[in-house]
């Protein structure tokens, strides 16, 4: 028997740090969901990537269960954390806080991939390239 979808809720939450504090508890509270099940669940699934910002797609039924998606950390989120950076530039056209190299843009396109809306890894290089420019982020063409 299909189940009927109750509501969607899309957060972003730290790898296997899921408690019952906002923004996971008043989100889930308001559906009538479990909210202790749902922690419980999602931080035995993302022990592997603990500490890291992980977006999230809770999909609610009508009989008050649920179902989840965890997406790979934001292309952002990647960058700065392999040039080593808190955040990004003020002034991304005239400031530049980091470098990288096209290899890596290339392997955070890679691993991104399947939650990006492209089908092509040119594409998905190009939108991580992009998003590496916007913060600030020389790419280094070796």
């Amino acid at each position: 028997m299909l189940k009927t979808i109750k509501k969607i809720i899309k957060l972003q939450i730290k790898g296997g740090l899921a408690n019952p504090a906002p923004p996971i508890g008043p989100a889930l509270g308001a559906a009538g969901v479990n909210i202790m099940d749902f922690c419980k669940q999602y931080n035995f699934s993302t022990q592997k990537s603990k500490g890291k910002l992980l977006p999230v797609i809770i999909t609610i039924y009508n009989d008050k269960s649920f179902s989840f998606i965890i997406k790979e950390p934001p292309v952002s989120k990647q960058l700065l954390e392999l040039c080593k950076l808190d955040k990004g530039s003020k002034e991304s056209n005239k400031i530049k806080v980091g470098k990288i190299t096209l290899a890596k843009i290339e392997s955070i396109a890679k691993n991104k991939m399947i939650d990006m809306n492209c089908f092509q890894i040119k594409s998905a290089i190009s939108m991580v390239a992009g998003t590496a420019r916007s913060m600030g982020i020389e790419i280094l063409e070796i």
